[in-house]
């Protein structure tokens, strides 16, 4: 099971070896490209926890990184290069917050930057991550009776949920549920954002910092109970290392 994705953005057939296995023994795809252009398709149709750039690309690196913080879905992914030496990382990542991989790539230099990034990638994952789940949800509608159905799944923006009621596409309504292990009812303003036979799509709008926070804390739970146990070992230590973030 992949926890993550990753973009990986070279033409070297090692690097890309080396990175692809680290990658994957982290529970993280990785997908490859070699040129611009199909960087640039990819991120336009896919969301990346992380994407990494081999340097060694010149000048087309600088597009691709443009391109990933244009891009709506892939702007706040994790960042990473792959140097050839301290000077051409600066340059690229003056104007940006990424992590460096420092040539010549080994097993262990590559783990010791993934490590302290990890536990950003997971948060990442975290922010769209969709979590099955099958439980009373109550939706709260203008001057009409409340709804009583039952969720499908939850992310930290919203949910799908179960129901033979019509609903209009837009419409505003207050949504109102229990996560499992808390005893205090969530209420979100939200907005039905999509419909299907028998489905719906609820968007939040608007929660209390105090249920917003229980729902990530929930959620990021859920998340590293998936997890392999040796990468959950390994997120573990992440958690415990401070990111080195290069700095001008």
């Amino acid at each position: 099971m992949s926890i993550g994705f990753a973009l990986l953005v070279s033409a070297d057939p090692v690097t890309i070896q080396q990175l692809s296995l680290a990658l994957r023994e982290l529970s993280i795809s990785s997908d490859v490209c070699q040129e611009v252009a199909g960087a640039a398709r990819l991120l336009n149709r896919r969301k990346f926890d992380a994407v990494v750039v081999d340097l060694q690309l010149g000048e087309q690196c600088g597009p691709i990184l443009d391109e990933v913080n244009l891009s709506p879905s892939n702007r706040t992914a994790v960042t990473f290069a792959i140097s050839g030496s301290e000077v051409d990382a600066i340059a690229v990542f003056r104007r940006r917050t990424g992590f460096v991989f420092g040539r010549p790539l080994s097993s262990q230099s590559i783990r010791s930057t993934l490590k302290p990034a990890y536990g950003l990638i997971l948060r990442e994952r975290r922010r769209y991550f969709r979590c099955p789940i099958s439980d009373p949800v109550i939706i709260l509608r203008t001057n009409m009776p409340e709804v009583r159905c039952s969720s499908v799944n939850i992310s930290e923006g919203g949910m799908a949920v179960s129901t033979l009621v019509p609903f209009d596409a837009g419409e505003d309504v207050e949504v109102q549920f229990t996560l499992p292990g808390y005893t205090l009812p969530i209420l979100a303003e939200s907005t039905i954002c999509w419909l299907q036979t028998g489905h719906l799509g609820v968007r939040f709008k608007s929660l209390s910092r105090e249920r917003k926070s229980e729902l990530q804390e929930w959620l990021s739970q859920k998340l590293e109970e998936a997890l392999p146990e040796s990468v959950a070992r390994q997120f573990q230590k992440a958690e415990s290392s401070s990111p080195e973030i290069l700095a001008d």
